[in-house]
């Protein structure tokens, strides 16, 4: 095969694809649907994707779950906010980590002053297993890193009852 067959800029027109749209009933359909999208956030002044959360008035913040054979860990990432920004609630099968971040910047030099406030609740609703001892969860906070230690209650004996199956 020649080199020039691999190279677009030197196909001839008969052997390019062509994709012909306009009688495709998919290919107007995802248009019509692209331009309601584009109106939609157009209506609002937002744009997809790009800090709405923020400019709504909330935020959600990163959060880690790892289960071990002992305990439930639970890591929430939380910049700029203090214990007491924090509230951390236990009902019988869910956690819950809400709280509201206040942030005030003010600059000021001669003629110039500027003042920035930036507000954002959130709240994160974690479901648990059965098996969670309530009276032992304990929460840390440490430079802005909630971690919430679960330990798991002791089986006294296995649910799961294998059956033995018999060929006839």
């Amino acid at each position: 095969m020649p080199i020039r067959n691999l190279l677009p800029s030197v196909w001839r027109r008969s052997e390019v694809p062509v994709l012909r749209e306009e009688g495709d009933p998919f290919s107007a359909l995802r248009r019509e649907m692209n331009r309601i999208f584009d109106d939609f956030y157009r209506s609002f002044d937002l744009a997809p994707f790009a800090g709405a959360e923020e400019r709504l008035g909330f935020f959600t913040p990163a959060v880690d779950v790892v289960e071990g054979k002992k305990d439930i860990t639970v890591k929430v990432e939380l910049p700029g906010l203090d214990e007491k920004d924090v509230e951390v609630l236990l009902s019988d099968d869910t956690l819950t980590i809400r709280g509201e971040k206040k942030q005030e910047k003010e600059e000021s030099t001669g003629d110039y002053y500027r003042m920035e406030r930036t507000y954002g609740r959130f709240e994160r609703v974690i479901p648990l297993p059965e098996n969670v001892d309530p009276a032992g969860i304990e929460a840390k906070f440490k430079k802005g890193v909630l971690s919430i230690q679960m330990p798991k209650r002791a089986e006294i004996e296995d649910k799961a009852k294998k059956i033995e199956i018999k060929a006839e």
